[in-house]
């Protein structure tokens, strides 16, 4: 186990009528001037947009609405948000949503208290931003678990990049199952793998030997596939749906990582798969995962082979190491298949005509991915992607 410091600051209210318990509470702590933040909608055909603007009403807050959050946000979204902040002095934003309106605010939040460009600031200069707006979420849509932590992955369409951004904390996230059960289907599978992904990508950094981190992670592993594939036989079971957006929050509170140097290879290549096409991210890492593990098998088999026996359940017995691998490549796959995500970037509607070697060029090489690919490398898992 690697050297680490472990804090973690969001406050987590998990279950059934979270925000009706939980959320007078803290609205009482914050100022006067709410921004009520949220993506295409769903929120008020589903309830719960109803169910927060009367709570805000009851706590006596002056509300002001930012909507149309996209599902890849834009850093042009980010000062649309930011400049509304500024204009009616917002004290706190309340950010109703998934991992996009989740991550969208994180940015909001600082870049409302400083006149710096972000983007510039972080990547280029390689500061942080010191200010921020405090925050709220409650999570309809689960997967990223975003509402776990302060980096934010934004679309910079001017650059052509999808790529990391750190912003604020969230004081407090309302984790309730309920909210979830609208969810389409096809969200609900898409975020479920992007969850697994995380657990995935933070297993197989390092170190690589077996260490407490990566058995809790098997765990959450498991946890995702069986109630995955729980909820595939019935959509309306909420007990899987419980385990689901616990086991996504998991994947991103810092827990899994402790004392890891995380891998995310996979990631860094569907963002910019995302920046050039703008497609869904947890099909994307379905897509790209089992064809990116291929070629990291050589390096990467002592710690596939243990997801082989100890997530997948495969029998060692009379299996060696690269066996086992490749068994669980092979598991991953077909659960990828079983789910009904797609494993080609044609099932996706990617156009053939893609840029892909300026995705490949563009992608972050990441230090924690045990094989060290080169960009010619990442072409080709992209062109095998197809």
């Amino acid at each position: 186990m690697n050297t680490f410091t472990y804090r973690y600051p969001v406050t987590v209210y998990f279950g059934e009528k979270a925000a009706e318990k939980n959320l007078p509470v803290e609205l009482a702590k914050v100022g006067q001037n709410v921004m009520l933040a949220y993506g295409g909608g769903s929120i008020k055909r589903n309830g719960v947009y109803d169910e927060l603007i009367n709570l805000l009403k009851v706590a006596g807050k002056t509300v002001t609405e930012f909507s149309g959050i996209m599902s890849n946000p834009t850093y042009a979204k980010v000062q649309e948000g930011a400049r509304l902040a500024r204009e009616n002095n917002i004290d706190f934003i309340l950010a109703v949503g998934g991992g996009s309106v989740i991550d969208c605010c994180k940015v909001i939040s600082a870049q409302a208290r400083t006149e710096e460009d972000l983007w510039e600031l972080e990547t280029v200069l390689r500061g942080s931003p010191t200010g921020f707006i405090p925050m709220g979420a409650v999570v309809t849509a689960f997967g990223t678990g975003a509402e776990m932590n302060n980096g934010a992955v934004i679309t910079n369409e001017t650059k052509k990049v999808k790529g990391p951004l750190w912003g604020a904390f969230y004081d407090f996230a309302i984790l309730d199952p309920a909210y979830t059960m609208t969810m389409p289907m096809s969200q609900v599978i898409s975020g479920s793998f992007d969850a697994l992904s995380h657990c995935m990508e933070t297993y197989m950094g390092s170190p690589r030997e077996t260490n407490l981190s990566d058995e809790i992670n098997e765990a959450c592993q498991r946890n995702i596939i069986r109630n995955l594939r729980a909820t595939l036989r019935n959509p309306q079971d909420i007990n899987a749906r419980s385990e689901l957006l616990w086991a996504a929050a998991m994947g991103e509170n810092g827990m899994l990582k402790i004392g890891k140097v995380t891998d995310f290879q996979a990631h860094m290549l569907e963002h910019q798969l995302g920046a050039y096409t703008d497609c869904n991210h947890g099909q994307g890492l379905a897509v790209i995962h089992p064809v990116l593990y291929r070629h990291m098998l050589p390096e990467a088999a002592p710690q596939f082979a243990r997801l082989a026996v100890n997530v997948w359940g495969v029998d060692p017995a009379g299996k060696t190491e690269t066996e086992l691998a490749n068994a669980f490549i092979d598991a991953l796959s077909s659960f990828i298949r079983e789910a009904g995500l797609p494993t080609t970037f044609a099932e996706m509607g990617i156009p053939a005509d893609t840029d892909y070697k300026a995705i490949a060029d563009t992608t972050v090489l990441t230090g924690g991915c045990c094989r060290k690919f080169t960009r010619d490398e990442l072409l080709a898992v992209l062109l095998e992607c197809r």
